[in-house]
């Protein structure tokens, strides 16, 4: 941070003016004299590029065009995220991905277009973030959708019930404990299918909160009402979002690499 604040104190326009103005003031002197001149010019240069970079307005400006350019960043992973996330949904998560992008927009519009305010700029940097996470989550939601979609589990059930009423006809004890180790076996898969599709159900209602947040965040962005609760709200959400996707993340790495 103190390298990039120094490099742009040396690199400001004035400071870089004033060392070209007193560069050319020194190149018409006479070459004993040019020589001092040349060195004085580049103290004087220093000596301001010093005073920007200890002065608290040029830090905060520094800090404000950094937070600006992080802002467009954030926004255009967003828009990167969004165009990747689209073919994994259907149609109405299409709809709701598109909405949380239309609120998104509308509150960068508005950071942009306002003056500086620093609660505002904390809010609209944390909130592009946020959506970011509600793109990942979503994408992984609907990939994992797709995948128990296409899980036919009727198979499983026929073959339980079959193997059920094999049970009751089998005398031989170790064919009897192997027929029972089976039944088991296709239990377990359902119940994984089971508990899989209610964690889904949990991150579908999950993504709708964070998208009723953003939404929220928008109109209240919009009335200039931004306080410093709204940040705490949007960084507990922002952390529990984070971490479910993360979860999911390592899931989805866990599924792979078992195939």
């Amino acid at each position: 941070m103190k390298l990039r604040l120094l490099i742009s104190a040396l690199t400001n326009y004035r400071n870089l003016g004033i060392l070209i103005v007193l560069s050319v003031l020194s190149s018409s002197l006479e070459s004993d004299m040019s020589y001092i001149a040349y060195v004085a010019s580049f103290v004087v240069y220093l000596g301001f590029s010093l005073q920007s970079f200890t002065s608290k307005k040029f830090q905060d400006n520094f800090i404000h065009e950094s937070k600006k350019k992080q802002i467009k960043n954030l926004d255009e992973m967003c828009k990167k995220l969004a165009d990747e996330t689209k073919a994994y949904t259907n149609a109405a998560y299409y709809k709701k991905l598109c909405s949380i992008m239309e609120d998104k927009t509308e509150i960068v519009q508005a950071y942009f277009k306002d003056e500086f305010n620093y609660l505002k700029e904390r809010i609209t940097e944390q909130t592009l973030n946020l959506v970011i996470t509600y793109i990942k989550l979503l994408k992984n939601f609907c990939k994992r959708c797709r995948d128990l979609n296409l899980t036919d589990i009727n198979p499983i059930i026929e073959r339980i019930n079959q193997n059920r009423r094999k049970l009751d006809f089998i005398k031989d004890q170790k064919v009897y404990e192997d027929l029972k180790k089976t039944i088991e076996m296709d239990e377990k898969i359902l119940n994984r299918l089971k508990e899989e599709k209610q964690d889904l159900e949990r991150i579908d209602t999950k993504l709708d909160y964070i998208k009723s947040t953003v939404s929220m965040f928008k109109h209240q962005i919009g009335m200039s009402m931004e306080s410093e609760e709204m940040i705490e709200k949007i960084e507990n959400t922002l952390n529990e979002a984070t971490a479910l996707e993360s979860v999911l993340e390592k899931r989805h790495k866990k599924r792979n690499s078992a195939f």
